[in-house]
């Protein structure tokens, strides 16, 4: 099979919908019910100097992104990046990590929204199906989640611009969220309800920190579209770290709003502590059920986006002989990768049945491979700077050898939070998850050969595998 090069994908989408896609995927529901143990941990102000340090990192990391994509704007990213510079195999490891990462939160959505529903609706829960994991999983509240994944996929199906339209619309109610928090914060919040400022110290800061790779990624789904992308190049790696300054601003905003709202012992016995800081502010609970509504906004930017970028990796491994053909194929008419949207949709619809607990464990394990990802992208940045001088860069980085290294170093410190004895050390049950993640990825990377790095690493490899 020949690669179908950029006359695969259809290029639709423009600055809003990239700005939509990538702080859309950054933003899922993790905020409406952990604002409350930031800021009891860390205090107001730490909690939102967490944010600020985590946002930090991650745009230096994004920055390595932004010059790669502006070089290499093919459906796969870090696929192509790492192939080029490293080889198939570390390509391999790179690629088959993100997708853990990805399809770790396309599940985690699909529990999420029927969660958020139970939160709107307590009673909504009948026909008990079965216990995984000590949490008993209800046809009712199953249902919703299946509905939903069903919706989010056939979106996904029928091609880039509805999903892009859907996309683009929940991160403007997003958005209205989030000013709408700001100007209670500033008419409605007080100073001394956010004292004291700073708690725990650097303990508290780091818990928050912990959170930063589950809440801020996403802005890596960008490079996984960029074949779609109807852009000067230079403009996709700038909307990339714009994406995340958005994502910043966003949680600074419900962390400051959260704390100038509720007292130490309000925080203390708050469910959704941002929703119950958001009623104190305006006076009135409609202004809670607002922000959970926002909540489930970002459930499904966050789901949508995961969504595309999942399947365009998928697709690009199977285009470079890592996976089976079937998943490599197009759609005649939607110009989508169908099949992949299919079979990550499928997962998704699966999801539910599963629980919160054991879909929790999978988020966490995906964390872990994630900022794996990270690191090894930012390593192929230096090692493309250094190897490949003349390689065009539309945007390129200021000081590329020293952002890289920090990226390089911010990843791997992300990376190593996971490991026993840290902060967010796994557990057993997500141990297992990535073991068992990588004895089937072990399985298919014995099944093509390493071909070395280079601008031609793509098509040797096709060759190779007789794709």
């Amino acid at each position: 099979m020949t690669r179908q090069d950029d006359q695969a994908f259809v290029k639709v989408l423009g600055r809003t919908d990239v700005l939509a896609v990538g702080f859309g995927a950054m933003i899922g529901f993790g905020w409406v019910v952990l604002t409350g143990e930031w800021v009891a941990g860390a205090g107001t102000a730490g909690a939102a100097l967490a944010f600020v340090i985590g946002g930090a990192l991650m745009a230096v990391i994004g920055l390595t992104y932004a010059e790669l994509v502006s070089a290499m704007p093919k459906a796969g990213g870090e696929h192509h990046y790492v192939l080029r510079a490293l080889g198939s195999r570390c390509a391999f490891v790179v690629s088959w990590a993100m997708v853990l990462g990805y399809l770790s939160v396309v599940a985690f959505e699909a529990v999420a929204l029927p969660e958020t529903a139970l939160y709107l609706f307590p009673d909504m829960q009948a026909g008990l199906l079965w216990t995984i994991a000590g949490y008993d999983v209800y046809a009712t509240w199953a249902l919703v989640g299946i509905v939903g994944a069903v919706v989010v996929t056939g979106l996904n199906y029928i091609g880039i611009r509805p999903a892009a339209v859907a996309q683009t619309i929940a991160v403007a109610f997003l958005v209205a969220v989030a000013f709408v928090m700001l100007t209670g914060t500033v008419a409605g919040g007080s100073a001394a309800t956010a004292e004291p400022w700073f708690t725990g110290g650097f303990a508290g800061i780091l818990g928050v920190l912990v959170a930063v790779p589950f809440l801020f990624v996403g802005f890596d789904v960008i490079p996984q579209s960029a074949e779609e992308i109807n852009l000067p190049q230079r403009h996709i790696g700038r909307l990339l770290v714009v994406s995340v300054l958005m994502a910043t601003a966003f949680y600074v905003v419900i962390v400051l709003g959260t704390g100038f709202a509720l007292e130490d012992d309000a925080l203390a016995s708050s469910q959704l502590a941002a929703a119950d800081g958001m009623a104190a502010l305006w006076g009135h609970p409609a202004f809670g059920t607002l922000l959970v509504l926002g909540g489930i906004a970002g459930i499904l930017t966050s789901w949508n986006a995961f969504m595309i970028g999942a399947s365009r990796l998928v697709y690009a491994m199977a285009v470079s002989g890592m996976l089976p053909r079937w998943f490599a194929v197009v759609h005649p008419r939607y110009r989508t990768p169908s099949h992949a949207v299919l079979f990550i949709g499928g997962l998704s619809v699966l999801a539910p049945l599963f629980g919160d607990n054991m879909l929790t464990w999978l988020v966490n394990a995906g964390g872990l491979t994630i900022t794996m990802g990270y690191a090894l992208v930012a390593i192929t940045f230096l090692v493309l700077r250094r190897r490949e001088p003349g390689l065009v860069r539309p945007f390129r980085v200021s000081a590329g050898p020293v952002v890289g290294t920090l990226a390089a170093v911010a990843g791997l410190v992300l990376f190593t939070l996971y490991l026993p004895g840290m902060p967010a050390a796994l557990g057993l049950p997500e141990w297992i998850i990535i073991g068992g993640w990588w004895l089937a990825g072990l399985y298919f990377l014995t099944r093509f050969p390493e071909v070395g790095h280079g601008v031609d690493a793509e098509e040797r490899l096709i060759r190779a595998t007789g794709r």
